[in-house]
């Protein structure tokens, strides 16, 4: 299985540089950094229904650092909620794929996100929803580093910790870098498992990149405290010249960058 969902993963990364470089514009780096953190939650944890994507004791997610969606994007259409082909219209006027994620147009997403620190927020209030409806089904929300610093995340924190959320999981995306550099030279997050563990939180750190020890933080059970899943990750990751590289967090795919990266992950381009 696990083979089979590493090439998965490859195959993701595939997608979502074809998606970028058609629209030649979006997020390539945290995109392509948090592939495996998604599969592990799509493939082995989360309970939904592509065929009925508002069924009510679905799983919810929330990609709270919402510039990542091609990654959800590609990772949908693979699972069935649309058709793949609709990933080359990424950012397109009148596709239901735009640039961050939209419930109102595409199936499968549970909130439009966009502005940081809003998917965190949006997701406690559905597990605490789930708790008051006496519902069991569970929220999973996916932040950045750079989200970080935003004040509406630790206002989140704090609320999910007072009503005791177990059925709630904040992943972190934690490749070190966000559009200006790194996140020590913009704004120094400090050590995020100790935040999140003053704050309240079950914290378990894992390597963002392998989908076993993602899947079974996600299944570690907890009581009475919601969960933190710090994923070290790199962004970029998979494709040389952009792992590790903050110029990639947000810029267009030239020709040449696209080909180079297809050859990497071992897809001929005809011309």
């Amino acid at each position: 299985m696990n083979s089979e969902l590493n090439a998965k993963a490859k195959q993701i990364r595939v997608d979502i540089l074809e998606s970028l470089y058609a629209c030649q514009s979006g997020h390539p780096g945290g995109s392509l950094s948090c592939v495996e953190i998604l599969l592990a939650l799509y493939e082995n944890v989360m309970k939904y229904d592509p065929k009925n994507p508002q069924m009510e004791d679905r799983d919810r997610f929330v990609m709270s650092k919402g510039h990542a969606c091609p990654s959800l994007y590609a990772i949908l259409a693979d699972k069935g909620f649309f058709p793949k082909k609709d990933l080359l219209s990424l950012r397109q006027a009148d596709s239901h794929l735009q640039g961050h994620p939209d419930m109102t147009k595409t199936p499968g997403i549970d909130c439009n996100t966009g502005s940081l620190g809003q998917g965190i927020s949006v997701a406690g209030g559905m597990a605490l929803a789930a708790k008051y409806k006496k519902a069991d089904y569970k929220v999973y929300a996916l932040i950045g580093d750079g989200e970080m610093q935003e004040g509406l995340v630790w206002e989140a924190a704090m609320s999910a910790a007072h009503y005791k959320l177990d059925n709630f999981t904040v992943l972190l995306d934690y490749n070190h870098l966000q559009i200006d550099g790194s996140n020590e030279e913009v704004m120094n997050i400090g050590n995020p498992i100790e935040k999140f563990k003053a704050f309240g939180f079950e914290c378990i750190e894992v390597d963002g990149h392998d989908i076993d020890a993602i899947t079974k933080a996600l299944n570690q059970p907890v009581s009475g405290k919601p969960k933190f899943i710090c994923c070290h990750t790199h962004k970029g990751y998979g494709i040389s010249f952009m792992q590790d590289n903050h110029n990639w967090h947000g810029k267009p795919i030239a020709t040449e960058n696209y080909e180079a990266a297809m050859k990497e992950l071992g897809v001929e381009i005809h011309g």
